[in-house]
């Protein structure tokens, strides 16, 4: 690593002064940039500690919503008896992120902030019809996800929630590589405020949406609604673990798996 400073502030108005240096960095539970740093890969001038600014904790519902801050840890999410109440397929998606360490230390915020392809939340976040609120606005989901590690946020601005409307039906099945866990491809699924939707994960260069799955869907709320329905090749991902073809075609597997577990 380069060397840097490091703060730890104690309120949100203290962070969002200490990231006006363009080459300051927010860390959260540090699952991505750490590694970034011991390879090399970034160089900032600071480090900008959020885990203690107590404003950034807490999961809360909110009438007809979820509310989940910036800083709720993954396995905090996974057992959070309101989000296992409403949302079920947002607890089981957080408790099978990575690994143990992993859901002890990452965050919902974090994650969300960094937008990886392979992430599992942009698919709920997405599918659910979220709305990401910041230290100086509110931005829709559709708004939200803008390409490959790519969002709305702008520089210096800070993730504080994220807030979840309740969905009538909600669904998430993944195929993910064996040994680095991370998403080949998923698919969440949903019926709720935000309409019939049909959201993918890992098998692109972002999350998307697939709109014949979701117009089956509004017609007939059924696995055997989207069996036939295929996902086109083009533009999706192909490596050592599997083809842009396998992929396409995890798109209709795991659309099927998300249909029978949102019931």
């Amino acid at each position: 690593m380069y060397d840097f400073a490091y703060h730890k502030p104690s309120t949100i108005a203290e962070a969002v002064g200490l990231l006006a240096d363009p080459e300051a960095r927010p860390i959260s539970g540090g699952q991505t940039l750490l590694p970034a740093l011991k390879h090399r890969l970034d160089h900032p001038s600071a480090l900008v500690d959020l885990s203690g600014i107590a404003e950034l904790r807490g999961i809360r519902r909110e009438g007809g919503k979820i509310v989940i801050g910036a800083m709720a840890r993954h396995q905090e999410i996974e057992n959070d008896p309101a989000v296992k109440a409403a949302i079920p397929a947002l607890a089981w998606m957080a408790g099978h992120l990575g690994d143990t360490q992993v859901r002890n230390r990452g965050t919902m915020g974090g994650s969300l902030a960094n937008n990886d392809p392979a992430a599992d939340y942009p698919s709920a976040a997405l599918a659910l019809g979220a709305t990401f609120v910041t230290d100086r606005r509110r931005i829709a989901a559709d708004d939200y996800f803008q390409g490959m590690f790519t969002t709305a946020l702008e520089p210096g601005e800070l993730l504080t929630a994220i807030e979840f409307p309740i969905p009538e039906k909600a669904g998430y099945a993944k195929m993910r590589n064996p040994a680095s866990r991370y998403v080949m491809t998923g698919v969440f699924v949903a019926r709720g405020p935000a309409g019939v939707r049909v959201v993918v994960n890992g098998a692109g260069p972002g999350v998307f949406r697939q709109s014949e799955m979701e117009a089956a869907l509004a017609s007939n709320w059924s696995p055997e609604a989207v069996a036939g329905i295929r996902q086109s090749a083009e533009g999706l991902n192909g490596d050592i673990h599997g083809s842009a073809e396998y992929r396409a075609h995890l798109v209709t597997v795991m659309a099927k798996r998300a249909i029978l577990d949102a019931g």
